[in-house]
């Protein structure tokens, strides 16, 4: 059996995934039922895009082994591209009912409950991950978003500076983090953190039309149009260009007053 599964993992990562199927389902028909076995069979459906199948072994997978984390994860994942949060949140709740210490488990759920506007609820299980895994950033990251959501702007900034604390070369961050101290009504803190997403990611965009907003509430003219006029040579509709033309042209024309 070994050999087999060995070549139907050789099949997977090569990106072969009716032959690894074949070669997973030969093993089934002279070994007893495994749980891995269905689990992988599921993935390379997933990666065939027969979400169908893959749902179907994925649940004789938890069938066989309810307490094998990964079925849970990866089907989780079928019904998260389905958009079906019911099923999700369902699956997930039974997994953690299955593997209580599993905090994995309880990110995803979160996530689902994030996606399906319970904000509270997914408060609730980030908060718990948090109390185990004071570290995980990917937490601090999610639970930040939630409390911005929830106009906790606040807690979003003490969240996501805390991720900052793991993560500091990340320009989204950053830019998350200017948009909640905007959000707060600190401009200051707000422009800092957007001129922090450029200098680690001059394509940045978005960040470019923050910052130059922000310059023009001050009454910083030059510094407006500077940031303006690098946002209209990037990657943006034309409509949007035409519009921050005119605006700097009325920038202008106010600094000249």
């Amino acid at each position: 059996m070994s050999e087999k599964v060995d070549k139907a993992l050789e099949y997977y990562q090569k990106g072969d995934y009716q032959k690894a199927i074949d070669t997973f389902s030969s093993v089934l028909e002279t070994e007893k039922d495994s749980a891995e076995i269905h689990n992988n069979i599921a993935l390379c459906y997933a990666q065939l895009g027969d979400m169908e199948k893959a749902e179907k072994y994925y649940l004789k997978a938890q069938e066989l082994n309810p307490k094998l984390p990964q079925v849970y994860i990866n089907l989780s994942d079928v019904y998260y591209r389905k958009k079906d949060m019911d099923s999700g949140i369902q699956l997930l709740s039974q997994g953690i009912f299955e593997i209580p210490d599993n905090l994995v488990l309880r990110h995803y759920l979160a996530r689902f409950y994030m996606e399906d506007a319970r904000l509270d609820l997914a408060i609730d299980e980030l908060e718990y991950v948090l109390e185990k895994q004071p570290e995980n950033y990917d937490a601090y990251y999610d639970l930040g978003k939630v409390h911005f959501e929830l106009g906790n702007y606040q807690c979003a900034i003490e969240n996501f500076e805390n991720v900052l604390e793991f993560k500091d070369e990340n320009p989204l961050i950053y830019y998350y983090l200017g948009q909640a101290y905007e959000a707060n009504n600190e401009i200051d803190k707000a422009l800092s953190n957007f001129l922090k997403t450029i200098a680690r990611n001059q394509n940045f965009h978005p960040a470019y039309k923050k910052a130059a907003i922000l310059f023009l509430a001050r009454e910083d003219y030059e510094d407006a149009i500077e940031y303006f006029e690098d946002y209209i040579e990037m990657d943006i509709p034309q409509e949007e260009k035409n519009k921050i033309k005119e605006l700097i042209e009325r920038i202008k024309k106010k600094a000249n007053e």
